[in-house]
């Protein structure tokens, strides 16, 4: 096998994997599957966690990550699948950054390798294994992927912005402790 033939089965393992995993976590969001919770019950989570209206929330965060995973896997249109798969993880580290990175703790972990990978992908391209390459490229041209990129970054920032402000207005008047209580054996 050649560097050049390694690279595309390296860049077609690692699609698969990344493309598969967010069509999965999206589909539990859209349908319920694999022990997802469906638009109704992750809407409801998603209100409580700041995104509203949550219902489109769910919906929206289902799409990129089930559009975008499916995408990414098949090759196809790969800076907007990457772009679409990215936002979405920031969104979801966004909600989990304040449990720190590990996911053991409730951390970012997770979505923050998943939306890299995406990323990653959305800039190095699906290799010649994929339908972008088999389709010449018409929805894999050089100016996409910072255009792709950049609409995702400006969407991804309005909407974890928002979030971040109805979190915040929603604590306004609590005061926090400032000290643990540790209760005495």
């Amino acid at each position: 096998m050649t560097c050049y033939d390694r690279r595309d089965l390296g860049l077609l393992l690692l699609r698969l994997g990344t493309g598969g995993v967010l069509a999965a976590h999206g589909t539990q969001k859209l349908f319920g599957w694999f022990g997802g919770h469906g638009l109704e019950g992750t809407g409801q989570f998603m209100e409580s966690v700041g995104y509203a209206p949550g219902k489109a929330s769910a919906t929206a965060a289902g799409l990129a990550e089930t559009g975008g995973g499916a995408l990414l896997a098949l090759g196809l249109a790969t800076p907007a699948a990457g772009a679409a798969a990215a936002g979405a993880m920031a969104g979801a580290a966004a909600v989990h950054a304040p449990n720190g990175f590990f996911a053991q703790a409730g951390g970012y972990e997770y979505a923050a390798t998943l939306g890299l990978a995406a990323v990653g992908l959305a800039i190095t391209g699906p290799g010649r294994l994929s339908l972008d390459h088999a389709l010449g490229h018409i929805f894999n041209r050089g100016w996409m992927v910072p255009a792709a990129l950049a609409a995702t970054a400006a969407g991804t920032a309005a909407v974890v912005g928002a979030r971040t402000c109805r979190v915040r207005a929603k604590r306004e008047g609590k005061q926090e402790a400032l000290f643990e209580e540790v209760e005495e054996p």
